[in-house]
């Protein structure tokens, strides 16, 4: 185990590994992590016979129980779950026979369509691709090598994907942006089309349940090894950069632009035509009014510095204290 994470052993090698647990659940045949001095604490409390540890982390060695150091705790886990892991769900070879697959679509010969799925017209599935259960793909949509998408993910017409996409349950990518004006006579609303279409870059996963809208022109565009959490709304027009991170429930309004390697907390909402900079952090529940510059970080409602947000906080805290100092000075 140390070998396959490149880590250095401390204790016996001749110990039993049969899976991975938290420290404090963890039982003597399992493997545990510790990533900070909080749990080192814990370690000899807990029944685990082998941990991984960050470099330079002081942990006491126990008797008959081994530490592994390794540079980077969360990527050694990784590694550890990928050996780890059980065999993925397989989509049997070929097109199943309860799938409806459009005469002019275009299905690669090894990729596999399963049970009740639709492939629209002219559609394209690229070498590998696999489809889930009742998985649709309408027509013209482009879906590149080696993509997944789990059942019930819906992919709109003339949307692409491109290779290594991996699209979890019940995602929709290509529903129509919101797009709505009131009437000339104020009594109606006029539902503006929207004709534009979705573009997704390669090694992209897409959480359960996360919608990408269409553009109402142009094209709505998802970059490269991007990240979506589950419960994403990513609205029309959105231009997202490279290897950004996006946490669940976070919701992105029309014409957002994020930079690359930006990271975005869960239930941040951010308002339409925005510019987040590349690198730039936005806290958990942040509401998003204005521009956020490169490398910036910025939090809370209505966004701003997070330093000055901290601050803010911190003051509105003494509030009470200070209107009862006062009200005993105005009342004596």
């Amino acid at each position: 185990m140390a070998d396959h994470v490149a880590g250095s052993l401390h204790g016996p090698a001749d110990l039993p590994i049969v899976s991975m647990e938290a420290l404090d659940r963890a039982e003597p045949n399992q493997l545990t992590f510790i990533s900070n001095e909080r749990y080192a604490k814990r370690w000899l409390q807990s029944r685990s016979c082998v941990a991984l540890v960050p470099d330079g982390l002081a942990v006491k060695e126990a008797e008959g129980r081994a530490l592994i150091t390794v540079p980077d705790v969360d990527l050694a886990v990784a590694k550890v779950l990928e050996l780890m892991a059980p065999p993925a769900v397989e989509v049997d070879a070929g097109v199943h026979a309860s799938a409806v697959v459009d005469p002019s679509a275009r299905v690669d010969k090894t990729a596999r369509v399963g049970p009740n799925c639709y492939v629209g017209r002219r559609a394209e599935l690229g070498p590998g691709v696999v489809l889930h259960a009742n998985v649709t793909v309408m027509d013209d949509v482009r879906l590149g090598a080696d993509c997944v998408l789990w059942p019930g993910v819906v992919i709109r017409e003339r949307c692409t994907l491109g290779d290594r996409c991996v699209l979890h349950p019940n995602v929709s990518v290509g529903a129509d942006g919101f797009g709505y004006r009131p009437g000339p006579d104020g009594s109606t609303i006029v539902k503006i089309p929207q004709i534009g279409t979705v573009t997704i870059g390669a090694d992209v996963e897409i959480g359960s349940g996360t919608c990408i809208d269409r553009a109402k022109f142009g094209t709505t565009e998802i970059g490269a090894m991007c990240k979506l959490d589950n419960l994403v709304q990513i609205g029309h027009n959105c231009r997202v950069g490279e290897r950004v991170i996006i946490a669940g429930k976070a919701g992105l309004a029309g014409s957002v632009t994020v930079g690359d390697d930006a990271v975005i907390g869960g239930a941040a909402i951010l308002r339409d035509h925005v510019t987040i900079g590349a690198a730039a952090k936005i806290a958990g529940f942040a509401g998003v009014m204005s521009d956020v510059p490169s490398g910036a970080t910025w939090a809370g409602y209505p966004a701003q510095d997070a330093k000055i947000a901290l601050r803010e906080q911190a003051a509105l805290r003494k509030l009470p204290d200070l209107a009862r100092s006062l009200r005993k000075r105005q009342n004596p």
